[in-house]
């Protein structure tokens, strides 16, 4: 099996109402780009809050007492943006120094529930997760067979950091035309042992793959993955949150 990475440059700025495919599918033409059957159609989360509308203008929010607190213990977070946060999140796991790690959407946990300031497009701006990213790839993916006339799996993705580990990677939010997860269990491996236990998560695999061409400061916020082998089905990017009764870190 062999990878290609084919970023998909060309795309331009995205506002609320916008038909994201109808975009991304015209930047391919401009690239000769063509999505063909099997392909993974990887999307950040960015573009697509933009074109459904999940912006807040921080111009139109007052920070509570709270909020105003935990800005007072950094050096400039701005209390509105700390209220957005709190706005969007449903639990707080950790919170030290003004950081917050809170649960958010359908179960993510991350940073500041996800909610961004850098490419937003106005510096009263900030981005929010989308609603349902599992809707948006399926909308992408349904408007890729329209047009193209071939199976495509989407997957919609965001930067998250991780637990023990350093650095941002790219996660799997949403996804629509393969499965979540790589099931293994049952397979040998090279000395005849059966698995027990293997369940690959290749769709957040694809998305740190493709976040390698897909960078911020460079405008590109969609790549073609091709070449990947995988059974076209049924996914859901909210298969990928480890249920809280296994989760020992929360």
């Amino acid at each position: 099996m062999q990878l290609s990475i084919l970023p998909i440059p060309g795309i331009p700025m995205i506002h609320p109402g916008d038909d994201l495919a109808a975009l991304l599918f015209a930047a391919c033409d401009r690239n000769q780009l063509s999505l063909s059957d099997r392909d993974v159609l990887v999307v950040c989360q960015k573009v697509v809050s933009k074109s459904e509308g999940r912006l807040v203008d921080l111009r139109e929010v007052t920070p509570s007492d709270f909020a105003r607190q935990l800005a007072a213990q950094t050096d400039d977070k701005d209390p509105r943006v700390i209220e957005v946060i709190l706005r969007e999140t449903n639990r707080i796991v950790r919170m030290a120094s003004g950081h917050l790690i809170v649960e958010t959407g359908p179960g993510w946990v991350c940073a500041n529930a996800g909610v961004d300031e850098s490419n937003s497009g106005d510096a009263n701006i900030v981005v929010l997760l989308p609603k349902d990213p599992d809707a948006s790839a399926r909308r992408i993916a349904a408007a890729a067979r329209q047009r193209y006339g071939c199976a495509v799996a989407v997957i919609v993705t965001d930067t998250f950091g991780r637990a023990w580990r350093q650095g941002l990677v790219d996660f799997a939010l949403g996804i629509a035309g393969m499965p979540a997860l790589l099931d293994l269990r049952g397979n040998e491996d090279l000395d005849g042992r059966i698995l027990k236990h293997t369940i690959a998560a290749h769709t957040d695999a694809l998305a740190a793959a493709a976040g390698l061409v897909m960078r911020k400061g460079d405008a590109i916020p969609a790549a073609i993955v091709r070449g990947y082998e995988f059974t076209p089905g049924d996914g859901a990017g909210t298969e990928l949150i480890r249920e809280r009764q296994f989760d020992l870190f929360r």
